[in-house]
C-alpha cells in the first residue's frame, strides 16, 4: 500500500511534494516510488500571491520538491520557492528541488553588455529559499550546473528517447542530425547509442536582436535517403526545428524524426511541427502537453521512471551516475 513517505534502513524519511505546474508527472513519479504525493493546501490570493501549507509533518524528512515550469513560468517558479521555504521552516532535514525543465536556462551567459545571466539568478533563488540539492534533466548548457552552490544531479533523457526510436526505426538507415554546430557533441552520443551511425548538422545563422528566429542554411554531412533523427534539448516555437526539416528534405533525406527532451510548444509550434513534413515528433513529459498542443505525429514519453530512480538513488545515497553511464 502506497504511503506519503518511505523510510530507509537508517530511518530516513522520503517525502515527495508537488507544485501545481505539472501534477500528473508528480503522480507518475510517486507511483514509481510506491508512495503518494504529500497532501498540501495551495491557493492564490486575489492579488496573485501564493499560499502553501503541507498537511503532514515534514520534520526530519528528506524532501523532494517537484515542479515543472510551463506557462505561466514565473508563477510556478515562485510557488516552488515558497514550497522550499515552507519545508525549511518546517524543519525538513534535506530539501532537493526537482526541476525537470530548468527555467531561464537559455539565459546562461551575456551576449552583449547590460544583460542578465538569469540562469544563475534562478540557482541563487533556489539556494536562498533553502534547497540543498538540485535534480534536473537536460540543461540547455552543462555550465549551469556550476551556478548552484551545492550538488546538482544533471540527468539525461537520451536513453529514454533512443530506446524508443531504436525499437521503431531501422538502425542501419539512421543518420543523427544536430540542428546546429553547438549540439554536435550530443549528436555523437546519440550516434554511438545507435551503434556508431553517421552524423550531420545544420549550418544556421541567428540574429541576436530577434529572439526565436533562426535561419537554417544548409546541411553539413550526407543525409541522402537516410532516416534522419533530428535532435534538440527543447522545442519552443518550433521555427528552428521546422526549418531544419525543410533543409534536410531539400538535401534528399528520407524520413525525418524530431526528438527533443522538453516540449515547450509555444504558439505556433503545434502548427509548424504538424505541417513541417516530419514523420514523427518525440518529446518527453518534463513539461505538460495539453490536448490543444497535441497533433497526430506527436509522441510523448514519460520521464517519470528516470526521475523516480534518481530520487531513490539520492535518498539511499547511491550512485546517480550509474543511471546514465552504467558505472557507479
Amino acid at each position: 500500500m502506497a504511503t506519503t513517505s518511505t523510510r530507509a534502513g537508517n530511518d530516513k524519511k522520503l517525502m515527495l511534494f508537488s507544485g501545481r505546474g505539472h501534477p500528473e508527472l508528480a503522480r507518475q513519479v510517486a507511483a514509481e516510488l510506491d508512495i503518494e504525493v504529500t497532501p498540501q493546501t495551495a491557493r492564490d490570493f486575489a492579488n496573485g500571491e501564493i499560499f502553501v501549507r503541507f498537511e503532514e509533518s515534514v520534520r526530519g524528512s528528506d524532501a523532494f520538491v517537484l515542479q515543472s515550469h510551463p506557462q505561466p513560468l514565473n508563477t510556478w517558479l515562485m510557488e516552488q520557492l515558497i514550497m522550499i521555504d515552507a519545508l525549511k521552516r518546517g524543519s525538513a532535514k534535506r530539501i532537493t528541488a526537482v526541476l525537470p525543465f530548468y527555467p531561464y536556462a537559455r539565459q546562461d551567459k551575456k551576449h552583449r553588455g547590460r544583460e542578465p545571466i538569469s540562469a544563475r539568478l534562478i540557482a541563487d533563488l533556489l539556494k536562498t529559499a533553502g534547497a540543498d540539492r538540485l535534480i534536473t534533466v537536460d540543461l540547455h548548457t552543462d555550465q549551469i550546473q556550476g551556478f548552484f552552490d551545492g550538488p546538482v544531479d544533471h540527468m539525461h533523457a537520451d536513453r529514454t528517447l533512443t530506446e524508443y526510436i531504436g525499437a521503431k526505426y531501422d538502425l542501419q538507415r539512421i543518420t543523427v542530425v544536430s540542428p546546429d554546430s553547438g549540439r554536435v557533441r550530443s549528436a555523437e552520443k546519440w550516434a554511438d547509442s545507435f551503434g556508431g551511425r553517421p552524423l550531420a548538422f545544420i549550418h544556421k545563422t541567428r540574429d541576436p536582436l530577434v529572439p526565436n528566429q533562426v535561419k537554417a542554411n544548409r546541411v553539413v554531412g550526407d543525409v541522402d535517403g537516410q532516416t534522419c533523427i533530428l535532435i534538440d534539448d527543447m522545442i519552443d516555437t518550433g521555427g528552428t526545428i521546422a526549418g531544419a526539416v525543410r533543409v534536410l528534405k531539400e538535401a534528399g533525406a528520407g524520413d525525418v524524426v524530431i526528438a527533443a527532451t522538453h516540449g515547450i510548444l509555444s504558439d505556433p509550434a503545434t502548427a509548424r511541427l504538424a505541417e513541417c513534413g516530419a514523420k514523427e515528433v518525440v518529446v518527453t513529459n518534463t513539461l505538460p502537453i495539453d490536448d490543444l498542443k497535441r497533433f497526430d505525429t506527436l509522441t510523448v514519453l514519460s520521464i517519470a521512471p528516470l526521475l523516480a530512480r534518481t530520487i531513490r538513488e539520492v535518498f539511499e545515497n547511491g550512485s546517480v551516475t550509474s543511471l546514465f553511464d552504467g558505472h557507479a
